[in-house]
């Protein structure tokens, strides 16, 4: 058998004939014209090389593990022992309600956040502001009821609106046109029902149990996560129901209303002053049934008005302390904190009204 050279290379020394370059390969083939290797070893590499690399070519590449460790060790910096890094600048006194300022980056820590962190509930009320607008929102029902039932309607329609909005911008949620919308069109319903029965408040009940049964549908239609859905069907109900109770004013008798309107601004207004809690409490209620008092001889109900004041104080102090809660903001209380005192107060205006009228 005769022994042929394989592709240009000749085992036995003999002339290698002209190699052909492989295709596909560009740059890795032989060059023309090369002479043959007479160490068969030499010809492996070269043919290793040929082939391209392999695991064992780029194994012995690479600098042994322990040679990599030493020079990244090398190329390290580690401060010695106890060194203390130099202050940058030193750190100014805090502002009122921030924490120190700091140089890695981190954000100032708020009271709130602080407060949250040590697991307290701080409050933050509401303040003469937004009380002497619930005065004259106040101040317009009483007046308003004293003209007419479609006079005190102006001043009501704007009650509930700003009822339904703030107390979504309360529980966190805003924009939530849906939701507002939904409350403030139930305010509407169970107003008109009110002027179609004749004042009867069981227009309230019903159109209560109606937008109740169509914010779960609704919710029901939602994609949101369960979690969500759940937060935002208690949201929608709670609105609703709060500015469809609010409607209670136009249910009440004239009198009625105009003494515990009064009682409320009186109310909230003493509580915004400058004094400890539980002694702005005291004088609050005490403001409240002073002013059903004052509004009762006016209105022909005499002392008993100083119940209905008292009842009207309570409840309107119940809805300025729902609107301080945990930080609110400034839209919070511009629309919670005005409306809440007036809107929590008419239930109990119409039941006491009507027992005492």
């Amino acid at each position: 058998m005769t022994n042929q050279p394989y592709d240009g290379y000749d085992p036995y020394g003999q002339q290698p004939q002209q190699p052909q370059t492989p295709q596909g390969w560009p740059g890795q083939g032989y060059q023309q014209g090369h002479q043959g290797y007479d160490d068969p070893y030499a010809a492996q590499q070269y043919t290793q090389q040929w082939q391209g690399q392999t695991w064992e070519t780029q194994t012995q590449s690479q600098p042994p593990v322990s040679a990599q460790v030493t020079a990244a060790e090398e190329t390290a910096y580690l401060p010695p022992q106890g060194y203390v890094a130099p202050a940058s600048a030193p750190t100014p006194p805090s502002a009122a309600g921030y924490g120190p300022a700091t140089v890695a980056g981190n954000p100032r820590v708020t009271d709130a956040q602080r407060a949250r962190a040590e697991g307290r509930s701080p409050i933050i009320e509401p303040g003469m502001q937004p009380a002497a607008l619930t005065v004259l929102l106040g101040l317009l029902l009483a007046g308003a009821a004293a003209v007419g039932t479609y006079a005190l309607l102006v001043p009501l329609v704007v009650l509930q609106a700003v009822t339904a909005a703030g107390w979504f911008r309360l529980n966190g949620m805003w924009p939530a046109r849906q939701g507002i919308a939904l409350g403030f069109a139930g305010a509407l319903a169970a107003d008109a029902a009110l002027l179609a029965s004749g004042r009867s408040p069981s227009a309230i009940l019903g159109t209560l149990g109606v937008w109740v049964l169509l914010a779960l549908v609704l919710q029901l239609r939602s994609y949101a996560d369960p979690d969500e859905r759940m937060y935002g069907l208690m949201a929608t109900v709670a609105a609703s129901a709060l500015a469809i109770v609010a409607g209670g004013y136009l249910a009440a008798d004239a009198e009625a209303v105009t003494v515990g309107a009064i009682a409320v601004a009186v109310a909230v207004l003493a509580r915004a002053l400058p004094l400890p809690t539980p002694a702005s409490v005291v004088v609050a209620l005490l403001a409240g049934a002073g002013g059903g008092v004052a509004a009762g001889s006016m209105t022909g109900m005499g002392t008993s008005g100083a119940l209905l004041g008292l009842g009207a104080a309570a409840c309107a102090l119940i809805g300025h302390r729902v609107a301080s809660y945990d930080y609110p903001s400034r839209f919070v209380h511009f629309t919670a904190g005005v409306s809440l005192p007036l809107s929590a107060a008419a239930p109990v205006v119409y039941v006491l009204g009507r027992a005492l009228v």
